[in-house]
C-alpha cells in the first residue's frame, strides 16, 4: 500500500499505540478522582500536556485537551467571539480556513455577528496587509490559518499577530495549526496568536484527541457543558489513553522535515507527466496538482486499484467542490482534475516513484479510451 493522504489522516506510529495501551491497562483511573488510581491518571495527563506545551513553546497550564481539531476550531472561534462580543461584533477571517473556522463562523452569523473573509492570492496565500484592513475597532476575532490543509501553504500568522499587537488591537487572534503542528517549526511565542488549534491524529496520534493553546490571561466561553475538566472548556473525563497516546506521538515526532523533502522529490517526477500542473507546491508534505481534461474521481479511482492513496481535496469535503481551490479561480477543468497529495515521515521514496508511473499511466490510458 502507497499511503500519500497524510492531510486526512495518519496511521497511529508505535510509541503512541504503546502509550495508549500502557494507559489502557495501568492509569485507567478517572483524573479527578481523589484516590491513588486516579492521581495516576491525572500525572499521565499531566505528563502528555508538559509534553505538548513544551513543542508548542507555551506554558503547560496554557494547554487545554480537547477532542480534537474541529473542537478546537469552534472552541477558540465561538468561545472567544461570544466571550468578547462587549468589543464588538465584526470576525475577520479567509475563504481557505477548514470548514471547522468557516462554518462556526457562519454559525456566529446568525447571532448577529459580521464576518469579513479575505481572499486569498493565486499562490494560495493570503496577504497580511489584506486581513489587516479587514479589522476594525469592533473587530473581536480574527482567524487564519497557518498551514493550509489542501494546497499546503503557509499564511503570514507571526506578520498579522505583530502588526495587530502595534495597533493595540483588541481583537483576538486565532490559529488553526492542525496542518503545521509537529510538521513546521514554530512557537507560540514567537507567532503571537492567543489561540492555537491542533490534532492528534494528524501527528501520528489516534483520532478522538486534541488541543486548544490558550494565552494566559484570554478568556473564553465554553460551547459544551458539564464538569469542570480542562478548565470547564473541554468538560468531560479526559480520555487518558487517548492523551498519553497524543504526547508520546509529539514526543516521537519527526524532526528531519523528510515529509517536505519527499514531497519535493514526487513533484519532481510528477512534473515530467505532460500536461499535469502543479496547483501548489506547498510548504509542507502537501500539494495539489492537477491534469486537467481528467475528473480527480477517475485519477482516484484508478490509483487505488493499485492501492495507492491520494484525495481530490479535505476529506472533510465527501467529494463536495473544494472552497479552497473556488478560491482561487481555478479554470474548471483544472479545478476537475485536482489531486492533494500529501507525505508523512513514514512515506518513502519508492512511494513517489510508485505515484507517478501510475498517475503517467493512468492519464495515457484515459486519454486513449
Amino acid at each position: 500500500m502507497t499511503y500519500l493522504d497524510n492531510a486526512a489522516t495518519t496511521q497511529v506510529c508505535s510509541a503512541a499505540l504503546e502509550a495508549f495501551e500502557r494507559a489502557a491497562e495501568e492509569t485507567f483511573g478517572n483524573p479527578s478522582s481523589l484516590h491513588s488510581a486516579g492521581f495516576a491518571a491525572e500525572r499521565t495527563v499531566d505528563e502528555a500536556r508538559k509534553t505538548l506545551a513544551s513543542v508548542l513553546g507555551g506554558a503547560p497550564d496554557e494547554l487545554v485537551f480537547t477532542p480534537g481539531g474541529t473542537f478546537s476550531d469552534n472552541l477558540a472561534v465561538l468561545g472567544g467571539a461570544r466571550r468578547n462580543c462587549r468589543i464588538g461584533k465584526h470576525i475577520v477571517t479567509t475563504r481557505i480556513e477548514h470548514d471547522a473556522v468557516l462554518n462556526a463562523a457562519a454559525a456566529l452569523e446568525k447571532e448577529g455577528f459580521e464576518v469579513t473573509r479575505v481572499a486569498p492570492g493565486p499562490d494560495g496565500r493570503v496577504r497580511a496587509e489584506d486581513v489587516l484592513s479587514a479589522v476594525r475597532s469592533d473587530t473581536v476575532l480574527v482567524s487564519v490559518m497557518l498551514a493550509n490543509n489542501e494546497l499546503g501553504t503557509v499564511q503570514p500568522v507571526a506578520e498579522i499577530a505583530g502588526e495587530l499587537k502595534r495597533r493595540k488591537s483588541r481583537a483576538l487572534l486565532h490559529t488553526d495549526a492542525v496542518q503545521a503542528f509537529c510538521k513546521i517549526p514554530f512557537s507560540v511565542k514567537t507567532l503571537g496568536a492567543d489561540l492555537v488549534a491542533v490534532s492528534g491524529h494528524k501527528v501520528h496520534a489516534p483520532k478522538g484527541v486534541g488541543a486548544l493553546w490558550v494565552r494566559k490571561g484570554v478568556k473564553l466561553s465554553p460551547i459544551t457543558f458539564g464538569g469542570g475538566q480542562e478548565k470547564g472548556l473541554a468538560p468531560g473525563t479526559e480520555p487518558v489513553p487517548l492523551i498519553a497516546a497524543f504526547g508520546a506521538a509529539v514526543a516521537a515526532r519527526d524532526k528531519s522535515g523528510r515529509a517536505v523533502k519527499l514531497k519535493e522529490y514526487a513533484l519532481s517526477l510528477l512534473e515530467r507527466i505532460d500536461g499535469l500542473k502543479v496547483i501548489s507546491r506547498g510548504d509542507t508534505g502537501v500539494c495539489m496538482v492537477s491534469l486537467p481534461g481528467f475528473r480527480s474521481e477517475t485519477l482516484l479511482h484508478r490509483l487505488s486499484a493499485e492501492q495507492i492513496y491520494v484525495s481530490s481535496g479535505s476529506a472533510c469535503g465527501r467529494g463536495k467542490p473544494s472552497h479552497v481551490l473556488k478560491a482561487l479561480e481555478l479554470e474548471a477543468k483544472t479545478l476537475d482534475g485536482a489531486l492533494r497529495i500529501s507525505f508523512s515521515a513514514y512515506n518513502t521514496e519508492e512511494d513517489a516513484v510508485r505515484l507517478a508511473s501510475a498517475l503517467e499511466r493512468a492519464a495515457g490510458e484515459l486519454a486513449h479510451a
